[in-house]
């Protein structure tokens, strides 16, 4: 009795798997296309870094990226005390802490109330917070102006936090609106049934779950206060309340020949935004993570 000869099946890049050697090389095209990119993203901050420490012939006779002769350190105590930067760097820092911490609770708590609460006129509500997503910021300096003179807050840091919080709403509301209706109302249906109130429910509940995208809410809001100039420029005109941006272009222009010490003065006014991105990175990744999944 004759038997049937077995069959084989394909084996290898036949059978359409690709071989293993080929997802190594995909592998390291990916990390080496990324390196690249990160590199470029690098250079120019290692591009100020050398800027700040030169002085001005070493400058325009040395190539971009070469090593000064002697590090210049004194530029950045020439900047932070003559140029009177510690006062505006100051200034930028708690007026973007309290423009941010403002933003965020405020922004969380139109939030919550929108998508978790029932009332007549949210969706109203909801459709103004997003049409000042339209509203230009330069239309509405002179309106803003006239209505800070008329209640003496010209020349008042108050001006300036009023007006980073009303224009940072929107974004903020938009990026946790995704978030907040995709967070389970289980937990908080069992809050109620332990007798926890709303504000409890708010502050000890929903908040927490939300750390991850309010720490990405932050960081945005935090890059667009601390590097704003048009409402500091418009609404402060006295050094006592300037920010670093405005204090960096009165610097400039005092000092418009001392390259290093403009370099210093630039390096000075990034360090925080690094500082902080990289603090607050994981938690970014993880928002934006969860956002996408989520939403």
């Amino acid at each position: 009795m004759k038997t049937e000869p077995a069959v084989r099946l394909p084996v290898g890049p036949q059978a359409g798997h690709s071989p293993v050697w080929t997802k190594r090389l995909g592998y390291v095209l990916l990390y080496v296309l990324l390196s690249l990119v990160a590199l470029l993203q690098i250079l120019p901050l290692v591009w100020l870094m050398l800027f700040s420490l030169k002085n001005n012939q070493e400058v325009f006779d040395m190539a971009p990226f070469a090593l000064p002769a002697t590090p210049r350190w004194e530029n950045y105590v020439k900047v932070w005390t003559e140029g009177n930067i510690s006062l505006y760097f100051f200034n930028s820092v708690w007026i973007t802490v309290v423009s941010v911490v403002f933003t965020v609770l405020f922004a969380s708590l139109v939030t919550f109330a929108i998508t978790r609460m029932r009332w007549k006129g949210r969706s109203l509500v909801l459709g103004l917070f997003m049409v000042g997503l339209m509203i230009p910021v330069h239309s509405t300096l002179i309106p803003l102006f006239s209505l800070f003179l008329k209640l003496h807050l010209t020349d008042h840091p108050l001006s300036v936090i009023l007006s980073y919080i009303a224009f940072n709403m929107p974004i903020t509301i938009m990026i946790l609106l995704g978030f907040y209706y995709a967070l389970p109302r289980e937990v908080e249906e069992a809050a109620v049934m332990d007798g926890c109130s709303v504000n409890r429910i708010f502050f000890r509940i929903v908040l927490p779950m939300t750390a991850s995208v309010l720490a990405t809410t932050a960081i945005i809001n935090m890059i667009y206060d601390w590097n704003e100039f048009i409402f500091v420029n418009t609404f402060i005109s006295s050094d006592t309340y300037k920010t670093l941006t405005v204090g960096v272009q009165n610097f400039i222009g005092q000092y418009t020949t001392d390259w290093g010490a403009i370099g210093a003065t630039l390096m000075i006014s990034i360090l925080p935004i690094l500082i902080a991105f990289l603090v607050l990175s994981e938690r970014i990744v993880e928002g934006i993570a969860a956002g996408s999944v989520k939403g």
